[in-house]
């Protein structure tokens, strides 16, 4: 990382940045060109490893994407603010909070990590605990990415 001072290595920092991003940017590769989505997710953070679980339609181009090539990179960032001004470019910057990694994804098929997966996006979202049935996962694809190492960044006002 260039600009160490900017690393964020506390995991409970982490974590709120995690937590109150809400959208993750899924960056993949289609026969040999860049394809990023946007995608609400669920997560886990342990031992400094993220696993992420977003859904969607139950097909699209997506996991057609997926299938050939698992291999993925995700982008998390909140906290977007505009700082300096005035009539020189080279003045202006940003307050951002950002987490990046390369990780592995994969189409889950077990109803029960399925549905884990669904409340874990839920509660993430919205900050409620829902039930999720059996038969509500029959109508998602919900895709698990596993990222072991993270890059965080921040640059927050003093």
């Amino acid at each position: 990382m260039r600009r160490q001072k900017r690393e964020v290595t506390d995991p409970v920092k982490i974590e709120q940045i995690i937590k109150k991003a809400g959208v993750v940017h899924l960056g993949m590769v289609d026969e040999g060109k860049a394809y990023i989505v946007p995608l609400h997710y669920g997560y886990i953070y342990k031992d400094g490893g993220l696993t992420l679980y977003m859904h969607g339609a139950t097909e699209g181009r997506k996991y057609d994407v997926i299938a050939a090539n698992p291999n993925v990179f995700i982008e998390i960032d909140t906290d977007m603010v505009l700082t300096g001004g005035g009539e020189v470019p080279c003045e202006y910057g940003a307050y951002y909070a950002c987490v990046m990694g390369e990780g592995t994804a994969s189409i889950l098929t077990d109803v029960d990590e399925k549905v884990m997966g669904l409340e874990l996006l839920m509660k993430n979202q919205t900050g409620r605990d829902f039930i999720i049935t059996e038969s509500m996962t029959k109508s998602v694809n919900v895709i698990k990415v596993v990222i072991p190492e993270l890059s965080v960044k921040m640059n927050q006002k003093k």
